[in-house]
């Protein structure tokens, strides 16, 4: 068993943070485990005698009260002068809490005294940011670097954690004192902030020859000795670096709303988007039996085509959700062969219709996650081959791609008939399943499982870790709310199970904090050599059937949001090879919640 210990306040936050916490095993692997709180411990009963870490979400408001409280002066002048974007003096530098993020500590072997959480959590942190330093190869960094200065103070304060004063065991703290868990607290934030800046100045530095070919060349003279010709620039395989290098620039897209068109939603699209993603709900499509409806994404494909010039990417054509499934289908839930049939002739239905106007088909999205209709493992893998083989068979030139949904895997705790999703990626790379490129829907800020709010650096490890599977990668649905999202209502009147917190990134869920994070997030999955197209998961909030409440670009009157602009920001600039002006925020520094500023330039 491993066991945590907590201190006030943030034991105040506990009941919210068990509701998403889960256990962490090799190679980020979630695993089954029990977790509960009493008298100021955590405690975690593993199914598996192998080490394993602990991920929840972390109120850092509470940390911060506790450790910065009053105190301004925990960076030396010159890290605030290096690091902060405003005229004002390093005195008027207003520090903030990073917000209520997902977090995990270092896998841990199991003993019989407690662990002091905040210790471990801050412990994990700093060897992310080591990791994530020699993984982007930024060894370029001298000493004196605003970053490396702000992640030694955060070093150095992880050290005084570790030998402040032992108080005698009372039972439930461990022997841990209020002043080591306030000196760990002050570390993990410290190492956020850190690793906040380290990534966004990678994006900075990646931008420019990511975009413009330089970094492919480069590769490409190292494999070969010899400079890429055009005409057979094709993805070649990193030697230094986890996956895939592409010749041509990431693309910016949006999944509209088929139900929702107008002319001023066409011309934001027009405005901020190299393609358009149509999804292809089973539900709208085909809601009776045999009785297909098409008019609708009939309407946004002529346009797109016709009129606008711009590829459409399709799909996901299966996706067993409950939002997505008619409800027909559930006559033959229990019945595979019968489902697969089904399956079948709906993707070749669909395929047929389209297969003139679409360039890239998104054929299965989230089979591994079990969610809804229940699969074998063997059924898994045989319903994807299926709808890969009937796409190819029919359009043998469009681009092919399976969607990895919650690819932290968070679900996989609580439904042992799941797959992992590194592991069914791995398994359908293995099984010789010929996929032009895996998909990963990442969203954040909703009250359900795998949706909660984490930072910059953890996104950034996260593509670089599915980045080993060595084909390209399209980040299909990137969403955060522009208002928070209330907790889903529920049926059962006697559920009294504490509601998912949809966490925070900075300050709570708004427009600007939207599109702060479109700008972030889209910036740093663009700039990975392996990621062929970056998409926003929501058009409008007026959609019928939305990907996440308040999650579109436009608001359900019609009227822009922020995210909109930053969306075509992103877009031009990557046009024209030259980092966007906001590629980023740091929230923490020099900021008002709600109002904009650049991103740091260290």
């Amino acid at each position: 068993m491993l066991s945590f210990v907590v201190f006030e306040p943030d034991a105040e936050s506990m009941p919210s943070a068990l509701a998403s916490a889960h256990l962490v095993g090799p190679e980020n692997v979630p695993i089954a485990g029990e977790i509960s709180y009493e008298h100021g411990l955590v405690r975690c009963v593993k199914t598996t005698r192998e080490a394993a870490g602990l991920a929840m979400q972390i109120d850092l408001g509470l940390g911060f009260e506790g450790s910065f409280a009053g105190d301004v002066s925990i960076l030396d002048p010159g890290v605030l002068e290096d690091i902060r974007t405003s005229g004002e003096p390093a005195a008027g530098v207003a520090l903030r809490s990073p917000g209520r993020l997902m977090l995990e500590t270092c896998l841990l072997p199991e003993r019989g005294e407690p662990y002091l959480l905040s210790l471990e959590l801050a412990r994990r942190r700093l060897m992310l940011f080591l990791n994530c330093q020699e993984e982007w190869q930024l060894f370029a960094l001298a000493p004196q670097s605003p970053i490396l200065r702000l992640f030694e103070r955060a070093r150095l304060t992880f050290t005084e954690a570790l030998v402040a004063p032992r108080t005698a065991s009372d039972g439930h703290a461990g022997g841990f004192s209020p002043e080591a868990h306030r000196l760990a607290m002050r570390a993990l934030i410290l190492s956020i902030w850190a690793g906040e800046c380290l990534t966004l100045h990678n994006a900075a530095t990646d931008f420019t020859p990511r975009t413009s070919g330089g970094v492919y060349a480069r590769t490409v003279e190292r494999l070969t000795g010899a400079p890429p010709k055009p005409r057979q620039m094709r993805p070649v395989v990193s030697p230094d670096r986890a996956g895939v290098v592409l010749p041509t620039r990431p693309a910016v897209g949006c999944a509209i709303s088929p139900g929702v068109q107008s002319e001023g939603l066409q011309q934001i699209v027009k405005g901020a988007c190299d393609f358009i993603s149509v999804p292809m709900r089973w539900r709208d499509m085909e809601p009776g039996e045999g009785r297909y409806a098409f008019a609708d994404t009939d309407r946004w494909i002529e346009w797109a085509v016709r009129r606008a010039k711009m590829p459409v990417v399709a799909g996901p054509l299966i996706d067993f959700r409950a939002s997505c499934v008619p409800d027909w289908l559930y006559i033959w839930e229990n019945d595979y062969d019968t489902l697969r049939d089904l399956v079948y002739e709906h993707v070749r239905t669909i395929v047929t219709r389209y297969r003139r106007t679409i360039t890239r088909w998104t054929v299965v999205s989230g089979l591994h996650s079990n969610e809804n209709f229940q699969l074998s493992f063997e059924q898994m893998m045989d319903l994807t081959r299926v709808c890969v083989y009937v796409v190819r068979k029919l359009h043998p030139q469009a681009k092919v791609q399976v969607e990895i949904a919650h690819p932290w895997g968070e679900y996989h705790t609580t439904n042992r008939r799941s797959l992992p999703p590194t592991l069914y990626a791995e398994m359908l790379s293995q099984a010789g399943i010929q996929l032009d490129a895996f998909a990963l829907r990442v969203q954040t800020g909703a009250p359900e499982d795998g949706l909660g709010a984490r930072d910059l650096m953890s996104l950034s490890a996260m593509l670089d870790q599915y980045a080993a599977l060595d084909k390209p990668i399209s980040v299909s649905a990137v969403g955060s709310p522009s208002a928070m999202v209330p907790p889903p209502d529920t049926d059962d009147t006697f559920d009294e199970s504490v509601p998912l917190d949809p966490g925070a990134w900075w300050a709570p869920w708004n427009p600007v904090m939207q599109a702060d994070w479109l700008s972030a997030a889209l910036s740093v999955a663009a700039t990975k050599p392996y990621v062929q197209s970056v998409c926003w998961h929501e058009l409008s909030d007026a959609s019928t059937r939305p990907e996440m409440p308040n999650g579109g670009l436009v608001d359900a009157n019609g009227v822009s949001k922020p995210a909109t602009a930053r969306l075509g920001e992103l877009r031009d600039a990557l046009r024209v090879g030259i980092a966007p002006p906001r590629l980023g925020v740091f929230a923490g520094l020099n900021r008002e919640v709600g109002s904009p500023v650049q991103a740091p330039t260290p």
